[in-house]
């Protein structure tokens, strides 16, 4: 090995980056590791207001926390009114910080095991589905006759069919619309990185279709499949859409043109993926067929949509009569 390794002078490292990176404590290496952007910069800003809050200034003094420091913040983050979910996702980056630093054997146990968290609600999403009606008029509402009223309804149809996340959606190139098994499939690059392929129905692919054909980028194989019809800053049509416009442009423009926010409070992109799965599991889908069809890492999350126990229809508010 020696003899490799003499044999072989070049190095991408100067010795002094070598031994800066060495000296990377696990603290930051846990940082780096995330690979979420979002997530990355939620869990920054917590794991920020807890070393403000106990007085760390150095990464390594992460390593002389107790529960008594964890608890205590706790205590004032609930003062705070921050809502149950945020202080859950809080006490969760600070643990997962710790579970970290257990494996690097940097402490020896996680002080915020056994801490109490807020109760999260496992029976009923929050995100509110959309009833058939609802998604008929949403799909229904972009014009046919242009370019944009194209892209839009394909939008909205890969969206309600198949319950993608709209980062989802707008990571998608054009080779990810593919056929396997002459079954042509969504090539979906998910959260964590996790891939899986979605069979697309058949009204999602005539009017993709229909929207590449007038768009004329089929041919771009690496290019993105969704793209913006105008750029006024750049005049660049060739990248892929952003999810704020998927947001603001093709999901909100269109509920709002056929009314559905004005009954549908919290209405947002991800009701349609919540309509997607709970319209899958009243029609008999298979709950863990479902879960991986969305991509969930637990079939707890995959069960937030399961209204099959909780239609309003089979209410007692209905049997009472006077």
């Amino acid at each position: 090995m020696t003899d490799l390794l003499l044999k072989n002078p070049e190095r991408a490292l100067t010795a002094k980056q070598f031994q800066q990176l060495s000296d990377v404590p696990p603290e930051l290496e846990w940082f780096a590791n995330i690979s979420s952007e979002k997530t990355r910069k939620a869990y920054q800003n917590d794991i920020r207001d807890f070393a403000q809050f106990v007085g760390i200034s150095q990464p390594a003094e992460f390593r002389i926390v107790t529960r008594s420091h964890v608890i205590a913040w706790r205590k004032t983050i609930e003062e705070k009114k921050f809502s149950d979910a945020t202080i859950r996702r809080k006490l969760s980056a600070l643990s997962s910080l710790f579970e970290y630093l257990c494996e690097k054997n940097a402490v020896t146990h996680n002080p915020v095991k056994g801490v109490k968290r807020p109760m999260a609600n496992n029976n009923e999403g929050k995100t509110p589905a959309l009833s058939n009606d609802q998604a008929r008029q949403l799909l229904e509402a972009p014009p046919e006759d242009t370019i944009k009223g194209q892209r839009d309804r394909a939008i909205l149809a890969a969206l309600l069919y198949h319950g993608l996340r709209r980062q989802e959606l707008c990571n998608l190139r054009v080779k990810d619309y593919q056929r396997r098994s002459g079954v042509m499939m969504f090539h979906v690059h998910g959260k964590r990185k996790k891939e899986r392929f979605v069979p697309v129905e058949p009204k999602t692919q005539r009017l993709i279709a229909e929207y590449l054909e007038t768009a004329g980028h089929s041919a771009d194989l690496e290019g993105a499949l969704f793209r913006p019809v105008k750029n006024n800053s750049t005049g660049d049509l060739t990248k892929p859409l952003n999810p704020r416009s998927v947001y603001r442009d093709v999901v909100m423009r269109y509920a709002k043109q056929v009314g559905i926010t004005l009954d549908t409070h919290g209405f947002c992109v991800h009701s349609l993926r919540a309509t997607a799965a709970t319209n899958a599991l009243d029609h008999k889908a298979d709950i863990a067929k479902v879960q991986e069809w969305l991509g969930h890492a637990n079939v707890s999350t995959t069960r937030l949509y399961d209204k099959r126990h909780s239609r309003p229809e089979d209410s007692p508010s209905f049997k009472v009569e006077y």
